[in-house]
């Protein structure tokens, strides 16, 4: 696997942009636009994912960035919960459930892989490289 220089190169950072993006469309729609608390609920738990991949990355750190990605990890489960809540209400068809909830498993399984090579490399990142200095 090749070292991205910078997060925007991850490609699973790259997928959940755009799921949020595509988060914030669907929300700000009808009955959606309306329910101000689901509509803020799943627009923070999206925004949370790229976030935290973001975070953990510039940590320069596998350790604190795995725990960055796990914590990612949960915001795209909260994220296909609240697709069901959403569906529930009828805010949003049953194919575009079906579509967000499998890229949310999409991203969910990338931060899996990304996370067991992390766990596996013997490259733990700048802070623990001993020619490194601040």
């Amino acid at each position: 696997m090749a070292t991205p220089k910078r997060f925007e190169d991850l490609d699973v950072w790259q997928r959940a942009r755009a799921l949020t993006k595509d988060i914030y469309r669907i929300s700000g729609e009808g009955g959606f636009a309306r329910d101000r608390g689901l509509q803020d609920q799943i627009r923070r738990a999206a925004v949370s994912i790229v976030s935290n991949i973001a975070e953990g990355y510039e940590r320069d750190g596998n350790r604190e960035f795995v725990q960055f990605l796990y914590h990612a990890k949960g915001s795209a489960g909260e994220v296909r919960a609240q697709l069901y809540v959403a569906a529930d209400q009828n805010y949003v068809a049953p194919s575009v459930h079906k579509h967000l909830s499998s890229r949310c498993i999409e991203i969910s399984r990338m931060l899996s892989g990304l996370i067991k090579y992390l766990r596996r490399s013997k490259i733990q990142g700048t802070r623990y490289n001993p020619k490194y200095s601040p």
